[in-house]
């Protein structure tokens, strides 16, 4: 099926913030946002943009035809619905990259000039915002391309039973179903592995060497965090991590332990391996569901902050 063509239609600018900005022939984009624009700067919205898709609605609720930069875009885009998007997905327009880093924002009503000369402002709802990850021009008529952040996951099942197909595993296609089912109702991209090893510390650690060194973005293991003689997945974990997150397993064995104190037996941890999270997580499929039900709640802000966007 052929793609919509999707491309820019205005480029905007201007000197003060909470200003409409007007129409040029091309913007220029380095590190720091759109050279000579009041956005730019060290920050995560240095580039704003709003489809001509929001500009047909306002227009007509405002009763007349609102200009290109009128509401304080730098890049008018037409093809995509850009509040669709999510933060960490990519636009890449000829040499510029940009990187999706806030969708809407906090409106100031009357105490901004675009309210006050427009009478509403679609920003707030259903303007982008986005900082550069590689510099350029842009102009009108330039082809965008859109890059969803698609989220690499491993999931790994240690079990020697398993391993050996005398056992059924369930805990590990559960964290699967799972997250799919986060992702989709996100509608972000996702691309989930499962492997099953036996319990075998050195098969562990060559995984999460290999997902460090491929930077996915998540690995899950369930099995072997228990105290008997072949659990050892919280040691191996916790030797490869660099910022251990230790609330959230806390908090957890805590929740779950008030009531069954064999919950409070379980090892699980939670950290950082280079820019990989890592959850160590029980072997039953109820301990699963516990713990996923717990981690989902901050896996986004994790990786918002992770990406220097805890500003959301």
């Amino acid at each position: 099926m052929k793609m919509p063509s999707v491309k820019v239609v205005s480029v905007n600018i201007s000197e003060k913030k909470g200003t409409i900005k007007k129409p040029v022939d091309v913007i220029e984009l380095n590190e720091l946002g759109v050279k000579t624009d009041a956005h730019s700067g060290p920050w995560h919205r240095q580039v704003s943009l709003l489809g001509t898709e929001s500009f047909a609605k306002f227009s007509k609720e405002a009763k007349r035809e609102i200009v290109y930069g009128e509401f304080a875009e730098n890049i008018t885009t037409e093809g995509i619905i850009l509040y669709e998007t999510t933060p960490l997905d990519r636009l890449v327009i000829g040499d510029v990259e940009l990187e999706i880093t806030q969708i809407g924002k906090k409106c100031h009503g009357s105490g901004c000039a675009v309210f006050n000369e427009v009478g509403n402002c679609v920003m707030p709802k259903e303007g982008i915002f986005a900082r550069v990850l590689n510099n350029g021009q842009i102009k009108a008529g330039d082809t965008v391309i859109y890059k969803p952040k698609v989220y690499n996951i491993h999931v790994i099942t240690l079990s020697d039973r398993a391993y050996k197909g005398e056992y059924e595993d369930r805990s590990g296609p559960r964290i699967g179903e799972i997250l799919k089912q986060f992702f989709d109702e996100k509608k972000n991209k996702y691309d989930i592995q499962h492997t099953i090893i036996p319990d075998d510390p050195d098969a562990l650690r060559v995984l999460l060497e290999k997902a460090s060194e491929d930077k996915l973005d998540v690995v899950f293991t369930t099995g072997g965090t228990g105290v008997g003689p072949r659990d050892f997945t919280p040691e191996v974990v916790s030797a490869m991590i660099e910022k251990e997150i230790p609330g959230i397993m806390e908090s957890i064995r805590i929740k779950y332990g008030t009531e069954k104190p064999n919950a409070l037996l379980s090892r699980g941890v939670a950290g950082l391996m280079g820019e990989t999270f890592v959850y160590a997580l029980p072997g039953s499929v109820k301990a699963v569901n516990e713990y996923m039900e717990e981690i989902l709640k901050t896996l986004r802000h994790l990786f918002y902050m992770l990406y220097g966007l805890d500003g959301h």
